[in-house]
């Protein structure tokens, strides 16, 4: 209990460590904006879309008008939901060039050294993209596998839906972990299952954390200021935990198992 509220205490760690070297700021600022433009194109466009789509309907059926605000009101908090999951798993790829080079910066600080990220240049851009976008791809096979499963589990009366509630908690709480542990493992150019292990050996520190930055991210439009910080909660944990031992380390030769 008590490595699983220590981890859970890393987001705000880095809130604090953050606000000790605002010379990081530009790190966390410029994805902010970047990741905030994008939201406002997608729910803007959605929006205008579907008050479009709404207002066909409503002149094709007869409907009255205090139907019609009903539907644009249930669209402008369905959408929110959606722009924020959305948000979430565009805005760490878009801002991964920067969070990158926060990661670095931070794991430097605080264990003297660290595997270089991509400079800040077209080049290193589209190099961190590619890895990004190949890394949500390989999350989202995994989230479909175990997601199914638990649809189908959801099936048995009353104890399938506990369990899949349960179920897609730890889930969440899973790929929180693998997002916010990738700065420091992607400059190591570790492969995924090994990004899973360092997940489980970290155990039950990893599973606080994850909660918490799991219940972050998932407040729509929080989590634009939610995702650097937990990226920068993310190297915190993993250095303390590479000093422990618990995760794989950049002097550490040996690959783990496939």
């Amino acid at each position: 209990m008590v490595n699983l509220f220590n981890g859970a205490t890393y987001p705000f760690r880095a809130l604090g460590y953050l606000a000790r070297n605002p010379q990081l700021w530009g790190f966390v600022i410029v994805p902010i904006l970047v990741n905030i433009i994008v939201a406002a194109v997608l729910y803007v466009g959605l929006l205008a879309g579907g008050f479009a789509a709404i207002d066909n309907v409503v002149v094709d059926t007869g409907w009255g008008d205090v139907l019609e605000g009903l539907l644009r009101l249930v669209l402008v908090v369905g959408l929110l939901i959606v722009a924020g999951f959305l948000l979430v798993r565009f805005g760490v790829v878009l801002g991964s060039p920067w969070y990158g080079k926060l990661s670095e910066r931070i794991e430097a600080d605080k264990l003297g050294s660290a595997p270089p990220a991509e400079p800040l240049t077209p080049r290193g851009i589209a190099r961190d993209l590619g890895r990004a976008l190949s890394f949500e791809l390989k999350k989202l096979a995994l989230f479909l596998l175990i997601g199914g499963l638990l649809l189908l589990v959801n099936v048995i009366p009353v104890a399938g839906q506990i369990i899949a509630a349960v179920g897609w908690v730890l889930l969440g709480d899973w790929i929180a972990c693998l997002d916010f542990f990738d700065g420091p493992q992607e400059r190591r150019r570790l492969r995924f299952r090994e990004k899973l292990a360092n997940v489980r050996r970290a155990l039950p520190g990893s599973a606080g954390f994850g909660l918490v930055a799991f219940g972050l991210v998932s407040i729509p439009f929080v989590n634009l200021l939610a995702i650097p910080l937990c990226v920068a909660a993310g190297t915190l944990f993993f250095c303390d935990h590479v000093r422990a031992n618990q995760m794989v380390s950049a002097a550490e030769t040996k690959r783990l198992p496939v």
